[in-house]
């Protein structure tokens, strides 16, 4: 039977990414998490991340408010930030492969939890470990899974389909023919859900 709930795009790396997930299963129920690359999506489309061309300071003043209103622990900026997240993208990949249901999700919110919250670069494979250990995964099963071809192939393949489906930025919720981009469209996934 085909999976009919919301489809989650998002990439561990992004801050707008964590704040959604902190809260969209309270606002639109079960979600299917979707592990893509955010640099292969910005490769793609020729565009680049505000913290690296844009008002970084102003940006990275909002998400801390938007952090605080929404209850959640004090930012912590990992340093470097943004930071190499391929790995543990891969790694995510992998998790999704393992657990079809839930692993993405299990293991994305441990992921930006160590980023986010502790300021833990996921550039670190040991930070990525601890993210699968906290998420109830074999670590070292995980690192080794996600350096290997088929799960390398599979984060392209969906990163690829989801720019296909008019996916442009993380976070993405899709339902039916909507395709809503940010943080901050949260509540209007939710009304569409609520219309039908």
């Amino acid at each position: 039977m085909p999976d009919t709930r919301p489809r989650f795009f998002l990439d561990v790396g992004s801050p707008y990414a964590y704040l959604a997930g902190a809260r969209i299963e309270s606002l639109l129920g079960p979600v299917t998490w979707v592990p893509v690359l955010l640099g292969g999506i910005f490769r793609a489309t020729g565009r680049a991340s505000w913290a690296q061309v844009g008002d970084r300071a102003g940006g990275i003043g909002e998400i801390e408010r938007r952090a605080a209103a929404l209850g959640l622990p004090p930012l912590r900026w990992p340093d470097p930030w943004p930071n190499d997240g391929l790995l543990a993208m891969r790694t995510a990949t992998w998790a999704d492969v393992q657990d079809p249901d839930d692993g993405a999700r299990r293991y994305a919110r441990e992921a930006m939890r160590i980023q986010f919250a502790e300021g833990r670069p996921l550039s670190d494979p040991g930070n990525v470990a601890a993210a699968l250990d906290a998420a109830g995964f074999d670590p070292g099963a995980g690192l080794a899974g996600a350096a290997s071809d088929p799960v390398k192939q599979r984060l392209r393949a969906t990163t690829d389909a989801a720019l296909a489906e008019g996916v442009f930025g993380v976070p993405t919720v899709a339902i039916g023919p909507f395709r809503l981009w940010g943080d901050d469209r949260l509540e209007d996934a939710a009304a569409i859900l609520r219309a039908g």
